[in-house]
């Protein structure tokens, strides 16, 4: 059974950065694509950001130029860097591999 575990969320004011981290369970993690995805209060959860095996990657709308998803397979590790955030980006943020979901860490952007 996979385990994805996230950390490095927190409360940031805007304009701040923070970077997520997400640590896989598995070797076959360095095989497959990985995304993550957020949920805010009374929203849907959203696709963020993706990057295959290979390292291509790519970015909702609303986070391009401003995240940057990246992987370390040695390590079975995936990051999402974050900077000049809003408001906006308060949400929870979990990461997602093609069999499992992460627990999820929070983001709060203070204005």
């Amino acid at each position: 059974q996979v385990q994805l575990v996230e950390s490095g969320g927190g409360l940031v004011q805007a304009g701040g950065s923070l970077r997520l981290s997400c640590t896989a369970s598995t070797s076959i993690f360095r095989i497959i694509t990985m995304a993550w995805y957020r949920q805010a209060p009374g929203k849907q959860r959203e696709l963020v950001a993706t990057i295959t095996s290979g390292g291509s990657t790519n970015y909702a709308e609303s986070v391009k130029g401003r995240f940057a998803i990246s992987r370390d397979n040695a390590k079975n590790t995936m990051y999402l860097q974050m900077s000049s955030l809003k408001p906006e980006d308060t949400a929870v943020y979990y990461c997602k591999a093609p069999m499992a979901w992460g627990q999820g860490t929070q983001v709060t952007v203070s204005s």
